[in-house]
C-alpha cells in the first residue's frame, strides 16, 4: 500500500510539473493526490506496521501490534489514523488562514491603488539607478506582503515606467531574483518561510538575524553585475498617462504594510499562533477601509433598490477584496501540504531523512534541495524537509532550508510563483530566462549560500 502511495504522489507531482503543458491547473491534481493517498491510508490502515507521531516526531512504539479498534477507547491502528489527520488538517489550515488574511489585507491596499504611492517616489529615468531601485523595492516589499505580491505589484509600476517591453523583460527577471531573495529571510515574505516558522521550526529574531546577509548578497550580486550590461545602459522615455489619483491610497498603503509587519511581533509577544495576529491585522484594516470608503446611497437608491445587501456588498472594499482572494492558491497548499503529511504520517518522510543524513553531508543535500526548487515546486519540498529531521528550533539548517527553498527558484523561471506570475505577466519565455536571467539568479545563490556556511563555521 505504501508504494501504491508513492506513486499517486510521484504522478500527482508530474501532473503539477506539467501544468502549462497539459493546460490542467495544478489544484486539480493537488487535491486528487491528499484525497486518494488519505483514502488508501484508510483502506490499507490495518496493513500498516509504523506510523509516525508527528507531534513528538518519532515513530509509534508498537504501532505494528496495536487493534484495528478499540471499544474502550484506547490506543488503536484507528485512533492514530484519526488523531494524525485532524492534527495535520489543524496546521495546514493555520497556515491557509494567515495566508488569507496577508492577501485580504494586499487586495484592500490595490482597491484604494495604494500602491501607486510607490510610483511617485520614483523620479529617474537612468535605466542603471532605476534597476537598483526596482531591485531594493522588490527585496523590502517581499519581505512585507510576499514574493509573489511584490513581483505583481512592481511590474505593474514598471509598465507604468517603461514602454518598450524589451527592456522591460530584463528588469522583470532581476525583480523576480530581488522578490525571491527578499522573501527569504522574513518570516512572512514566503509561504515556505512561513511554514518554517508557523512549525516551530524557526523563530522571527533568528531567521532575520541569519538570513538577512545571504539573501541581501543574493540579491545584490545579480543586480551589480547586471547593471553594467548593455540593456540597463542609458535612459528610458515614461509612456504619456493620466493616472487616477484615489482618494486614502497613501493611507491604506501604510497602514496595511503596518498591520502586516505587526503579526510577528503580535506573535512574540502573546505566544499565540501566527494566523490570530494576522486575523487582528485584517480586523483593523478591514475596519479603517470600511469608514475610508466612499460608498454613498442616495436616498433614492436606498429606497427604489431591488437588492440593497447586494449592491452594498459590491461597493464594499472588503468584499471586493474577499472576492479577489487566489483561492486556486489556498487549494493548491491544502491538497500539496496534506499529501505530504499522509506520507509523513506513514513513516516514509522520516525514513527518508535518515537515510539522507547517513548517505550525504546535510548542508550539501540543502543547497541541492535549493537546486531542485528551480524545477519541483518548494512547497512540497520544505514540507518533506519538515518531517524529514528531528531538529531542534533555530537549528541553522532549518534557516538554510528557508534560504534555499526560497532563493534556489529564481534559477529557473517555473521555479517560483514570482517567476511564473511574471512569466504570465510579460510574456516572458522559458529559454529566454534561462538564457539571460538564469546565470545571474545562480551567482546570487550560490554566493548567499557561501556566506550563510561561511557565517556559521566561524
Amino acid at each position: 500500500m505504501e508504494l501504491a502511495i508513492i506513486i499517486v504522489f510521484i504522478l500527482g507531482y508530474l501532473f503539477i510539473t506539467l501544468e502549462h503543458t497539459i493546460k490542467i491547473d495544478k489544484l486539480v491534481p493537488a487535491l486528487l493526490m491528499m484525497s486518494i493517498s488519505w483514502a488508501l491510508i484508510a483502506f490499507g490502515l490495518e496493513n500498516f506496521s509504523e506510523w509516525f507521531d508527528s507531534s513528538n516526531h518519532k515513530l509509534v512504539d508498537g504501532f505494528k501490534n496495536l487493534p484495528h479498534h478499540s471499544e474502550n477507547h484506547g490506543a488503536s491502528k484507528t485512533s492514530w489514523f484519526e488523531n494524525s489527520l485532524l492534527h495535520h488538517f489543524g496546521k495546514t489550515c493555520e497556515i491557509l488562514i494567515f495566508l488569507i488574511g496577508a492577501m485580504t489585507i494586499v487586495e484592500i491596499i490595490d482597491h484604494f491603488n495604494g500602491f501607486a504611492t510607490i510610483k511617485s517616489f520614483i523620479r529617474t529615468k537612468k535605466k542603471s539607478i532605476l534597476l537598483w531601485i526596482m531591485c531594493i523595492l522588490a527585496f523590502i516589499l517581499s519581505a512585507i506582503i510576499d514574493n509573489l505580491t511584490a513581483t505583481i505589484v512592481l511590474i505593474t509600476i514598471l509598465r507604468k515606467l517603461i514602454k518598450e517591453s524589451k527592456d522591460r523583460l530584463w528588469f522583470t527577471g532581476l525583480i523576480i531574483i530581488a522578490a525571491n531573495a527578499g522573501g527569504a529571510w522574513s518570516p512572512i515574505g514566503d509561504v515556505t518561510t512561513t511554514m518554517l516558522w508557523m512549525g516551530k521550526k524557526v523563530s522571527t529574531f533568528e531567521l532575520i538575524r541569519l538570513l538577512i546577509l545571504p539573501s541581501f548578497l543574493c540579491m545584490i550580486v545579480p543586480t551589480a553585475i547586471a547593471s553594467f550590461l548593455k540593456p540597463f545602459k542609458g535612459e528610458f522615455t515614461p509612456p504619456d498617462e493620466n493616472s487616477k489619483e484615489v482618494k486614502h491610497g497613501s493611507t491604506m498603503l501604510y497602514l496595511g504594510l503596518l498591520a502586516i509587519v505587526f503579526v510577528p511581533i503580535f506573535k512574540t509577544v502573546t505566544h499565540l499562533p501566527p494566523y490570530v495576529g494576522m486575523m487582528l491585522s485584517l480586523a483593523i484594516v478591514t475596519l479603517v477601509a470600511e469608514i475610508l470608503s466612499s460608498r454613498e446611497f442616495s436616498l433614492n437608491q436606498l429606497a427604489t433598490s431591488n437588492n440593497i445587501e447586494s449592491t452594498a456588498h459590491s461597493s464594499s472594499p472588503v468584499f471586493r477584496a474577499l472576492s479577489k482572494i487566489e483561492m486556486p492558491s489556498i487549494l493548491f497548499f491544502l491538497g500539496i501540504l496534506m499529501t505530504v503529511a499522509a506520507l509523513e504520517s506513514l513513516g516514509i518522510v522520516f525514513n527518508l531523512g535518515n537515510s539522507v543524513q547517513k548517505a550525504i553531508p546535510i548542508n550539501i543535500f540543502v543547497i541541492l534541495l535549493g537546486a531542485g526548487s528551480a524545477i519541483i515546486d518548494n512547497v512540497p519540498l520544505v514540507a518533506a524537509s519538515m518531517g524529514m529531521f528531528d531538529l531542534e528550533v533555530d537549528n541553522p539548517i532549518w534557516h538554510f532550508i528557508a534560504y534555499s527553498a526560497g532563493t534556489g527558484g529564481s534559477m529557473l523561471i517555473i521555479g517560483s510563483a514570482a517567476g511564473v506570475v511574471a512569466m504570465g505577466m510579460e510574456k516572458i519565455s522559458f529559454f529566454w530566462y534561462f538564457k539571460n536571467i538564469a546565470w545571474l539568479a545562480t551567482l546570487g545563490y550560490l554566493t548567499g549560500a557561501c556566506s550563510f556556511l561561511l557565517f556559521q563555521s566561524i
